[in-house]
């Protein structure tokens, strides 16, 4: 790069951080440490109407779990700060009384009321909502009787008229807009505070942000900040808008469709490192005849670029992210899981806030392998932690009949009088039992996996009883056994 590298992730505190949000972040993270360079962390709370002090907590959280770690920005320092927007309305002020100054802004003193009757008229006229520029030839004079008056008002930005805007998209390519179509958008509310036009360009510029990559959403607003840089005479960054993300099912991906918190995906039972590497690959590949789905992280940063970032739509498959969930689960120890299963057991009322790590880590240990969410290990493993009250259903009416609890009565009686109980000692029981009674070998197994577990699936029934212990393999049969008598 000609110029150093300087990316922000800039999120309103306004509700939680969606993988949108997050796949944004993302990319600039990764466009940052490829380029050695900055990756900064803006929040822009100027909407006080909407904020959220709890969604704040929330962006900071997310991010923290997934491992974007920002280089300046709150709670690290840097030297453009402050880093919240509320703490820098002062200097928005004054670019917009520069602007006020110049000529290339006025007040706008029209109502909420008049601005959605405007809006009514036009649309009952098929024509542009924007605003009718009825204040932008106001004289001093009209200005200074209704300032004198204390009525309040906007600054609006003096659109350009007659111009064509172009930017070049690093994704998209060239871009036009007639200045026609741009209605002169507010820069300051009537609260003194900025609007997300102002305040996003004169921060970009002032914190030196060299490429602006954010949603596709804002390409429309593109040509008025190119416009507000250069009423202020300054150099625009340049722009990359990533592509929408679609449902499975069609549409922007939404609350409803599926578009959940990344603190959601976290109590779902996602690793971060699976949801990092998934989100990555939603708009962006690491190029022609790389057919990789599975990187890691520094696989990612040697390989990312936005010119491998595709302008069409992708889709959130989240079959897919729990394929991948499941491949990294697989991949992890059983021991550095420990805790991330405990974080989200504690509502289990089975553990009791008792569970051994030693013990939680065997029973990962069995289960990962055969898991695409960390909360699979609680679902589907319960059995670890209580007996079972209930059985399968399907696999009670087919393994447990009186020929069946005859065989686990033999079964159980054989297993108490063992001095050491692993697997091995246990299945040769189970062989004995077979060979004694002339039976096939999974006429014993199924029904004792159900009287263990109450489920007809899972790891190897004997690695399974090892776990367990003596104690309560012989209880659990022998509880069985009640059932079918």
């Amino acid at each position: 790069m000609t110029v150093p590298v300087r990316v922000r992730f800039a999120p309103s505190p306004t509700g939680y951080l969606h993988v949108g949000g997050a796949r944004t972040a993302l990319f600039n993270y990764l466009f940052a440490r490829h380029n050695n360079g900055v990756f900064i962390l803006r929040i822009e709370d100027t909407d006080r109407s909407r904020y959220q002090a709890d969604a704040l907590d929330e962006i900071y959280k997310s991010l923290e779990w997934l491992g974007l770690d920002w280089d300046e920005g709150p709670g690290k320092g840097g030297d453009y700060g402050p880093y919240i927007q509320s703490g820098r309305t002062g200097l928005y002020r004054d670019f917009a009384d520069k602007l006020l100054d110049e000529g290339k802004a006025y007040r706008c003193f029209c109502t909420p009321e008049r601005l959605a009757q405007v809006r009514l008229e036009r649309e009952k006229a098929k024509m542009a909502t924007g605003y009718d520029r009825c204040c932008r030839d106001l004289t001093a004079a009209q200005q200074m009787e209704l300032l004198d008056k204390k009525t309040p008002c906007t600054v609006r930005f003096k659109i350009p008229l007659n111009r064509k805007v172009v930017f070049d998209d690093i994704i998209r390519g060239p871009i036009e807009y007639d200045s026609q179509v741009l209605d002169d958008l507010v820069l300051l509310k009537s609260d003194g505070f900025p609007t997300y036009h102002l305040a996003n360009v004169v921060d970009d510029h002032c914190m030196k942000i060299s490429h602006v990559l954010r949603g596709d959403e804002w390409i429309a607003s593109t040509p008025r900040h190119i416009l507000i840089y250069e009423a202020f005479g300054w150099e625009p960054p340049k722009f990359a808008h990533m592509p929408v993300i679609l449902s499975p099912s069609g549409g922007k991906l939404s609350k409803r469709k599926g578009a959940a918190s990344v603190m959601d995906y976290r109590q779902s039972g996602f690793l971060p490192e699976a949801l990092f590497n998934f989100l990555t690959f939603l708009g962006w590949s690491p190029g022609e005849g790389d057919e990789r789905e599975k990187m890691t992280r520094d696989e990612l940063v040697k390989m990312f670029s936005i010119e491998h970032i595709t302008p069409k739509s992708a889709v959130f498959d989240e079959k897919k992210l729990e394929w991948m969930n499941g491949k990294y689960m697989e991949e992890r120890s059983s021991s550095s899981l420990v805790n991330e299963v405990k974080g989200l057991m504690k509502d289990k009322s089975f553990l009791n806030g008792n569970t051994d790590d030693a013990y939680l880590e065997t029973v990962i240990g069995l289960l990962k392998s055969r898991s695409k969410r960390i909360t699979d290990i609680m679902d589907n493993g319960g059995y670890f932690f209580k007996d079972p009250v209930t059985y399968e259903e399907k696999a009670a009416g087919k393994y447990f009949n009186a020929q069946a609890a005859e065989i686990l009565k033999g079964i159980s009686g054989e297993l108490s009088g063992l001095a050491v109980f692993d697997k091995t000692t246990t299945e040769n029981i189970f062989k004995k039992i077979a060979e004694t009674r002339n039976i096939p070998f999974g006429s014993i197994i199924h029904p004792a996996r159900l009287a263990v577990s109450g489920g007809s699936f899972g790891p190897g029934l004997f690695e399974l009883m090892e776990v367990l212990g003596k104690d309560a393999v012989v209880r659990r049969i022998n509880a069985a056994i009640k059932v079918m008598c």
